[in-house]
């Protein structure tokens, strides 16, 4: 068995997506599906690697496949990029002064 994580579920930008769908709505696998512009066999592929990884679980009820969104489960994520925070609002008001002081520049030649 190919062993995944959670790194491996957002690196795709559909895979993405499904898991901001998911995190609004419990959706059947052709719910999902109906969504995109990619063959169901993709999306179902796509389904399986968030299973796989623990993001999404494929509960079946009567003859329909539900996917959940486990939440808990993109933590791990959440931390790595976390510890990045304070780099990139440090970098975001370096930038947002140094425009502050092109604008005042450029009112003061008006």
């Amino acid at each position: 068995m190919i062993r995944r994580d959670v790194f491996q579920a957002i690196a795709d930008p559909v895979r993405r997506e499904i898991i901001s769908l998911l995190a609004e709505e419990t959706l059947t696998v052709n719910s999902v599906a109906e969504r995109f512009d990619v063959s169901r066999p993709a999306i179902s592929k796509h389904l399986k690697i968030l299973s796989e990884c623990g993001i999404v679980s494929i509960q079946k009820k009567g003859r329909e496949r539900w996917c959940l969104i486990q939440p808990q489960n993109l933590i791990p994520a959440f931390l790595w990029i976390d510890q990045y925070r304070s780099l990139w609002e440090d970098k975001l008001d370096s930038f947002e002064q140094y425009l502050n002081k092109l604008q005042a520049k450029k009112q003061q030649n008006e």
